[in-house]
């Protein structure tokens, strides 16, 4: 699997609730948008934006960049990414090693996705994602089916001290990778062969509020 062409898919929107027009907004002085189209040609792939916001379908990405326009029906608030993904794969023949950048998680390295690719093309697994360290508590938790707590792992979780919880991470939504010619087989991300690529809490904040844009600015002020 070392040898499949590299693309970067890049899925925007226009509907945010949380932030209306956050991909178009600039951060540091780039459009979200672009910031991943950026790190996606910067990883030596060829992009594609899948997006029905006008102002992007209108602009010229430049070399290496398609703009894929979105159907309405796949652009609403509830829309899941399986399907914007099976779209815009079924637009792109051949075979091809996907690396999925959402531009609300502009703070990833070019480290970060290059880890993505080189874990997935060892073979060893169908999809590798980005994760942070997460609150190990959550192992405590569980769910009520018929009045009966069911823990989601292992029982003794619920009563140990948090302190002596195995360590938990969280996926952030930053990268994913996989083989364009498995999702189209399956048509859906879900699998038991995931492999992890950890990344630092600083590098992982995703965006849906203008307190998130506020700390995603005073993040990359730091950095620079």
């Amino acid at each position: 699997m070392t040898d499949l062409p590299l693309i970067a898919l890049v899925p925007v929107r226009a509907g945010s609730k949380g932030l209306p027009g956050k991909n178009l907004r600039p951060l540091g002085g780039i459009p979200l948008w672009r910031r991943a189209v950026d790190q996606g040609l910067a990883a030596g792939a060829r992009v594609v934006v899948s997006t029905d916001i006008p102002e992007i379908l209108a602009a010229d990405p430049g070399p290496g960049v398609t703009l894929l326009p979105r159907p309405a029906d796949l652009a609403a608030d509830t829309t899941p990414m399986d399907p914007v993904i099976a779209h815009a794969l079924a637009q792109i023949p051949g075979p091809a090693r996907v690396v999925l950048l959402q531009a609300t998680s502009p703070l990833r390295s070019l480290d970060d996705i290059r880890a993505g690719i080189a874990l997935h093309a060892t073979g060893r697994f169908d999809l590798v994602m980005s994760v942070s360290p997460a609150d190990a508590g959550v192992l405590k938790w569980g769910r009520i089916e018929d009045g009966a707590f069911r823990p989601l792992q292992d029982p003794a979780f619920c009563f140990m001290n948090r302190q002596a919880l195995p360590p938990v991470h969280r996926p952030n939504g930053a990268v994913y990778v996989f083989a364009a010619d498995w999702f189209r087989l399956r048509g859906r991300l879900a699998t038991d062969s995931i492999g992890a690529v950890e990344m630092p809490p600083e590098r992982a904040q995703d965006i849906d509020t203008e307190a998130d844009f506020a700390r995603a600015e005073a993040a990359l002020k730091n950095r620079a």
